[in-house]
Formats: C-alpha cells, sequence, structure tokens
C-alpha cells in the first residue's frame, strides 16, 4: 500500500481484553514524517500499547491498557506540532 493510501506506525497494537481504543482526529499531517512524529509522542503516554495513523483521513486509533484523558493525547498531538480535532469514536470497558 503507499503512503498516500494509507500509513500506520506506532507500537504493535495490542487488543487484549481489558484494552481501550479510541479513535482521534489529527490535522495538519501531510506525511510520513508527520504520522511519525504523532505516533511517538502518543507512543510516549502511559499506557499506550499501540497507534495507528492513517494519513489520508488523520484519524488515530490509540490503544491504551486504560482510558487516556483526552488533554494528554492533546498534549501529545500538540507536541508532534499539529492539532487534534477530537474523538470520533471511543470504546472500552465502562463507555
Amino acid at each position: 500500500m503507499s503512503e498516500s493510501e494509507q500509513t500506520t506506525t506506532g507500537a504493535a497494537t495490542n487488543n487484549s481484553p481489558g484494552s481501550t481504543v479510541a479513535t482521534y482526529t489529527v490535522s495538519g499531517m501531510t506525511c510520513g514524517h508527520c504520522v511519525n512524529a504523532v505516533s511517538t509522542e502518543i507512543g510516549t503516554l502511559p499506557g499506550v500499547t499501540g497507534v495507528d495513523v492513517d494519513l489520508p483521513s488523520g484519524a488515530v486509533t490509540v490503544t491504551s491498557a486504560t482510558p487516556l484523558a483526552k488533554g494528554d493525547v492533546a498534549a501529545a498531538v500538540d507536541e508532534a506540532g499539529y492539532e487534534l480535532v477530537g474523538p470520533e469514536n471511543d470504546a472500552g470497558p465502562g463507555r
């Protein structure tokens, strides 16, 4: 698959029982470097077990051991130089 179709990167996704998956939209990404920067920053958050980034749509799917605070994800995206638009979908225990 070419980078313009879909680019995914980050830690290996672990969808074990009890993990939380949340999808966010990030604006401003235009290339593979952008994807790597966002994935790396989000991947440093405590409990994150996987980050998948779809470049064309800006969708960022984060798998974590426990639910993450949206502010923490937004801060990581901001640190990478991009903007978190908002969660599209949150799924996990108690959600």
